[in-house]
């Protein structure tokens, strides 16, 4: 019973450090969080990179520096901004998504300590195929148009 066990039991890691070796093709660039004044909520923007064979979609994310994180989109028509819940974001094989100031962005709610312009936080992206990926995002102020400040 032994010699049966242990081959099984290593195929069985084998197999799980291959499938999670295969979802983890998604990369970030420009990771920047714009603060607001007070408790105002932040908005979180990057550039995800998919160089994997198979569209992955962004499906949550999370930070220890706030209570939740939800992605959204921002809009304009007829004069009129809005922001919509989206549950999830493809990011198509061989391609990119970004997120951006008037377009797709992660909200930032409830900062359990105060996050000021130069501070970095930890986003950690989540995916549709079970990977994830923790992101440093850099704190820029309020005016800011990009990751540059």
């Amino acid at each position: 019973m032994k010699h049966i066990v242990l081959p099984l039991l290593l195929a069985g890691l084998l197999v799980a450090g291959l499938a999670h070796a295969a979802t983890g093709h998604v990369t970030a660039s420009h990771a920047w969080i714009r603060v607001l004044p007070g408790t105002l909520p932040a908005g979180a923007y990057v550039v995800l990179r998919n160089d994997g064979d198979m569209p992955v979609a962004l499906t949550a994310a999370g930070s220890p520096a706030y209570g939740e994180a939800m992605l959204h989109e921002s809009s304009r028509a007829g004069g009129v901004s809005r922001m919509t819940m989206v549950d999830a974001l493809a990011i198509p094989a061989h391609g990119t998504q970004v997120l951006a100031p008037g377009g797709y962005h992660l909200m930032l709610m409830d900062a359990k300590q105060p996050v000021r312009p130069g501070d970095t936080v930890r986003i950690t992206l989540k995916f549709d195929d079970g990977s994830t990926l923790p992101v440093d995002f850099i704190a820029r102020p309020a005016n800011a148009l990009d990751d540059r400040g």
